[in-house]
């Protein structure tokens, strides 16, 4: 998935869990953790096996269930801690459903999921083939996803993808655009 789509799903969760169980709208520290957990394990694991070669693949270290659930353990731990519950919950929602799409993903594109990288290291992850580092595999990527774009009509992931951005920013107006700077913070009830 790309980081819009990772945020976009991540905030679509974490909106519905503030609005459903806490009874509020997001508040923007919140958000914020939910921002950067939705983007951790790419941030972590692509220049790693990209760039450094340390890891075998882009979706080894950070995108296991072995460092994502204890890691979601301790931030929901830390933040009850500190008696903002709501700041855990956007972290484990942002690194979780991160890695929910990445399972996903490949069946929005005609391929079958892939969970294999949920339990590395115990089920090896296969290497890549080669290492040309992060900015041309991102390249490389970005320019599969252009043409995919630039295909004639209006493709069933495309469309997907525009219902998904489009609702999950009007979402983000309805609860009161929390995450930006100078903000004022509005809950809705």
């Amino acid at each position: 998935m790309w980081p819009w789509e990772h945020l976009a799903v991540g905030y679509l969760c974490y909106s519905a869990y503030s609005h459903l169980v806490a009874r509020h709208s997001p508040r923007s520290d919140a958000v914020v953790v939910l921002v950067v957990a939705t983007q951790l394990p790419d941030l972590v694991d692509k220049p790693l096996a990209w760039s450094l070669s340390v890891l075998p693949s882009g979706h080894s270290l950070a995108h296991s269930l072995l460092t994502a659930a204890p890691l979601s353990a301790f931030a929901l731990a830390l933040a009850a801690r500190a008696n903002r519950a709501d700041v855990g919950v956007a972290f484990a929602v942002g690194y979780c459903s991160h890695l929910v799409g990445d399972v996903v993903y490949p069946a929005l594109l005609g391929r079958p999921p892939n969970v294999a990288f949920l339990l590395w290291p115990v089920v090896p992850a296969p290497p890549e083939t080669e290492s040309p580092g992060l900015l041309a595999q991102f390249s490389r990527y970005f320019g599969d996803y252009l043409a995919r774009l630039g295909e004639s009509g209006l493709s069933g992931y495309v469309a997907l993808e525009l219902a998904l951005l489009g609702a999950v920013f009007l979402l983000w107006l309805y609860d009161g655009m929390p995450g930006l700077p100078g903000r004022a913070r509005v809950t809705r009830r």
